[in-house]
């Protein structure tokens, strides 16, 4: 799957900064996770019982995965064509975006 979500050039990335259990980190083996519209859809809308949909969709289109992320999901807004990896900690999800860095040489 590559849709994405994407509004004023930027693209909606899925991550759970929350201690305990990671999501994109914790499924390493399917990038789509990160970028599912559908799981997009489910955390900006936040409706009554947003988990359980989550959970259930994912059971569905990624039977593999670990869902344990899912009630600490939040969406990033990262510019269309940036690189970025997902750090974690502890559970704990970090985005770190790819910034052209001058350098200073000695």
């Amino acid at each position: 799957m590559s849709n994405k979500v994407v509004r004023d050039g930027k693209v909606a990335v899925l991550y759970s900064p929350g201690f305990g259990a990671g999501w994109s980190t914790w499924n390493s083996d399917d990038t789509d996770l990160v970028f599912d519209p559908v799981i997009v859809d489910f955390v900006l809308n936040k409706s009554e019982n947003w988990v359980e949909g989550v959970v259930a969709y994912c059971s569905i289109a990624y039977p593999d995965v670990y869902t344990g992320g899912v009630p600490g999901l939040k969406v990033e807004w990262i510019a269309s064509g940036t690189q970025f990896f997902i750090g974690e900690y502890d559970g704990s999800e970090s985005i770190v975006v790819n910034v052209e860095t001058d350098w200073i040489t000695a």
